[in-house]
């Protein structure tokens, strides 16, 4: 019988103290995530313990069936969903949440496509054989090399974020006799729900082609007219564009709905004026990504298909009162297909317990937790204030929960990857904890900061398990250097 949490005035209003600690919420966990008879954590039936002896720790662990089934919800429930009202809709993994050869075959071998932000990630996506015709190229400042190496591949899609790019891009293309099919990526003004670091459809940012006419002429602009407007009427005087619609993204980890409808409309709106100006109805509309996923137990993410029905719903309303013939539907989903596919395990080293102060004046205890890994293999919590959580995971315990802070080994105060956890006060040396849903942005943003070496990547999949992404080691960063006594 477990003994009842005490209450804990350091820990944050929305941290309940658990009833269970060893309890694993099914919105956090990957669908083959469970506990085995023994008490440890278990994916797809092989044991954390297993992973860790055979593959060592930090040790990113995808679940593959869950991110098949992700991947399989979106196509199924978006298809379908939009069937009637424009032909059925298509899917693009968003890549940038976490591609490899494995992860790109995986959503191709779904019936995604494959959405990439750079030439090293499009160089991914064609070596694991995703059809070029299914890939798209993003980025605020495309390369030459990367706009050439699209152009060669024959990519379906190369999002154009500005008027400036939009120029190049077009002048590129004619030098090489080919042709560029281009989406317009806009800014429709809607702030999502979100870190600001991750929202993306205010003006004040990087990304996009504003909606809003603009005051002054810059950048190649028109007085009074938006910068999509004139990127627009570029592209179509353009004999080396082929403008194959727009495309609009409001941000990421975004739960709330209402962002989602509201940027829908202002795009169609938006094409019922380039359709009223020119004659031209364009053929395609991508509505971005950035659904959430559950990091803890107080967030609630929406299911694939609920989130299709409440988007068709609003693209519906606009195209009927717009009088639009609803274009060919697309989206870019990646934390919701990636993100809860993973968990990490890490082995325990030092614990402590400190006297903090609480933020009604009293003293209370908080427990340290320090693991094998820490920001250089996730630092969302230090970039965004990323809230996860944590179980112990070589085992159960019927030790007291205490308020715990698991930390990494770097040389940062701020080296957090999970700020507030009930965990057993008996965790100690040597076991293990997996921290849930670090499936996206954790691989692709890992670093060799103190030169610690990238975790493993291991898929699991009907009992068994395989690496993807082996191990970093000391070698391989000193590979790198150029030793001025030996260049050579």
């Amino acid at each position: 019988m477990t003994t009842p949490t005490p209450a804990s005035p350091l820990a944050p209003a929305w941290l309940p103290a658990p009833t269970d600690p060893d309890a694993l919420d099914p919105k956090v966990w990957s669908a083959g995530t469970a506990r085995a008879d023994d008490g440890g954590l278990a994916v797809q039936g092989v044991s954390a313990a297993a992973l860790a002896a055979e593959f060592g720790t930090p040790l990113l662990v995808m679940d593959e069936d869950d991110f098949r089934a992700r991947a399989r919800s979106f196509r199924e429930g978006f298809d379908s969903t939009f069937r009637d009202l424009c032909g059925g809709a298509d899917v693009y993994f968003a890549g940038k949440s976490m591609l490899t050869l494995s992860t790109a075959r995986w959503a191709a071998e779904e019936g995604l496509r494959v959405d990439t932000a750079s030439g090293g990630e499009l160089a991914v996506a064609l070596r694991a054989g995703v059809d070029p015709a299914h890939i798209g190229l993003h980025g605020n400042n495309k390369s030459v090399a990367e706009l050439a190496a699209a152009l060669d591949a024959g990519v379906g899609r190369i999002i154009v974020d500005s008027v400036d790019e939009l120029v190049f891009l077009a002048a590129f293309a004619a030098e090489r006799g080919q042709v560029a099919p281009v989406m317009l990526r806009l800014t429709p003004g809607v702030h999502a729900h979100t870190h600001d670091f991750i929202a993306t459809a205010h003006e004040d940012q990087k990304f996009g082609l504003s909606l809003a006419p603009s005051s002054e002429g810059r950048d190649g602009g028109i007085a009074g007219v938006s910068p999509a407007a004139v990127a627009v009427r570029i592209a179509l005087q353009a004999d080396s564009i082929e403008l194959l619609g727009v495309h609009c993204h409001i941000g990421s980890q975004i739960f709330e709905a209402d962002g989602f409808g509201l940027a829908a409309e202002r795009v169609l709106g938006f094409l019922a004026e380039v359709e009223a100006e020119h004659g031209v109805a364009l053929p395609e509309l991508d509505l971005g990504g950035g659904h959430g996923i559950a990091y803890t137990s107080v967030d609630e993410p929406r299911p694939a298909a609920e989130i299709a029905a409440a988007l068709a719903a609003d693209v519906r309303k606009a195209v009927e009162r717009l009088g639009l013939t609803c274009p060919r539907i697309s989206i870019e989903p990646g934390r919701a297909i990636s993100g809860p596919a993973g968990l990490t395990l890490y082995t325990v080293g030092v614990t402590k317990t400190v006297d903090a102060d609480a933020p009604d004046g009293s003293t209370a205890s908080r427990r340290y937790v320090a693991v094998d890994g820490g920001m250089s293999d996730n630092p969302r919590p230090v970039l965004y204030d990323a809230d996860y959580t944590a179980v112990l995971a070589s085992r159960t315990s019927d030790a007291a929960p205490a308020l715990s802070r698991v930390v990494g080994k770097h040389c940062e105060s701020g080296d957090i990857l999970v700020r507030d956890v009930w965990l057993p006060v008996d965790v100690t040396r040597g076991d293990l904890l997996a921290v849930p849903a670090t499936g996206a942005y954790t691989h692709v943003m890992a670093s060799n900061y103190n030169a610690l070496t990238r975790p493993a990547v291991v898929a699991v999949r009907e009992g068994e398990a395989r690496v993807i992404i082996r191990r970093e080691t000391v070698e391989d960063l000193l590979r790198r250097e150029v030793d001025p006594q030996n260049p050579s």
